[in-house]
C-alpha cells in the first residue's frame, strides 16, 4: 500500500503531478567538449539583427584573444556561415563531428554547413528543429571553447525554450531597434528570461542610426531611440548601438565580418570578459 503523501516533495522518493521540486533539465555537451561560458543572442522578433550581433560579439571577443564558437540555432534561416565567409562541409569521425573553423580561428556549427546547397529550405517542424539544435551542442566536440554564441531564431518559441532549458547559459544578450513598439518585444524577452530562470547581460541596439559615409553624419532613420528609456523600466545594462553602415553592411555580404571595423561593442565584449568575476 502507498504510503500517505506528507507533501514534503523535498524527502520524497517518489515523483508525482504535485512534485514541486525544480527538475534540472540541462543537458551536457559532448564528453570531449570544453565550454567554459555560452551566451545566447535573443529577440522577441524577427528582422532586428540578432546574427549581426552575434557576429559581431564573436569578434570582438576573439580579438580579446578568445577561443570563440558560434552555435547557429537558427536552423531554417541561418546566416552566420555567409558573413563569415564559411562553405566548407563538416565533417566527423568516430568520436563525433566537429565545427568549421573561419579565418579568424572562430568555430561554426550552422544548418547551413550541412546541405548540399546552401539556398535548400529546412521544411521541418518545430520538434525535429530543436532536436538539431540539441545535436548541435551534444553531438559535436567544441574544443577548448571560452565563449560560445548561440544565435537565435525570433521569437519565444521552440528553439529558444529547447536552448534555455537544454544549455546551461551565463545569461543572454537582448537585441532591439529604435521603433515605439520594440517595449513591447523586449518586455517578452525579458518575461521569458525570468520565466527560464536565465540571467539578461545586456540590451544591443541595432539600425540605431544610419552613418553617412560621405559626411560621417549620424541620421535615425527609424526616429528618436528609445534605449536608456526601455533599459531603465527593465533594469537592462545598455551594452552597445549599432548604426546602419554601408561598409559593415558590405563586409558581411563578401563574408568579411572578421575583417570589418568594430568599434560597437567593445563595452559588451569587456563585460562578458567578466562573467568569472
Amino acid at each position: 500500500m502507498a504510503e500517505e503523501c506528507n507533501h514534503d516533495c523535498s524527502s520524497c522518493g517518489t515523483t508525482c503531478g504535485d512534485d514541486t521540486r525544480k527538475q534540472d533539465l540541462h543537458e551536457k555537451p559532448h564528453e570531449l567538449s570544453n565550454i567554459r561560458h555560452v551566451v545566447a543572442v535573443v529577440s522577441g522578433k524577427g528582422g532586428v539583427g540578432k546574427s549581426l550581433v552575434t557576429g559581431l560579439m564573436s569578434v570582438a571577443m576573439a580579438r580579446k584573444g578568445c577561443h570563440v564558437g558560434i552555435m547557429d540555432a537558427d536552423i531554417t534561416g541561418p546566416s552566420i556561415p555567409k558573413m563569415f565567409g564559411v562553405d566548407e562541409e563538416i565533417r566527423g569521425n568516430q568520436n563525433g563531428a566537429y565545427p568549421v573553423s573561419t579565418a579568424g580561428g572562430i568555430d561554426i556549427v550552422s544548418m547551413n554547413l550541412l546541405l548540399d546547397n546552401n539556398t535548400d529550405p529546412v521544411v521541418w517542424r518545430g520538434p525535429i528543429i530543436s532536436g538539431v539544435v540539441k545535436q548541435f551542442w551534444h553531438d559535436f566536440i567544441w574544443n577548448d571553447i571560452d565563449y560560445m554564441f548561440i544565435d537565435m531564431p525570433p521569437g519565444t518559441g521552440d528553439v529558444p525554450l529547447t536552448v534555455m532549458q537544454s544549455i546551461q547559459l551565463d545569461g543572454i544578450i537582448i537585441v532591439t531597434s529604435p521603433q515605439e513598439l520594440v517595449s513591447m518585444i523586449v518586455e517578452k524577452a525579458v518575461k521569458m528570461a525570468a520565466a527560464m530562470h536565465v540571467p539578461i547581460l545586456g540590451i544591443v541596439e541595432n539600425m540605431s542610426y544610419f552613418e553617412c559615409p560621405d559626411c560621417g553624419g549620424k541620421h535615425e532613420i527609424f526616429g528618436h531611440s528609445h534605449l536608456e528609456e526601455i533599459a531603465q523600466q527593465y533594469g537592462l545594462d545598455i551594452l552597445g548601438r549599432i548604426p546602419m553602415q554601408p561598409k559593415l553592411a558590405a563586409d558581411c555580404d563578401a563574408g568579411q565580418i572578421e575583417a570589418t571595423e568594430n568599434i560597437y561593442l567593445q563595452d559588451a565584449a569587456e563585460k562578458l570578459l567578466k562573467i568569472d568575476d
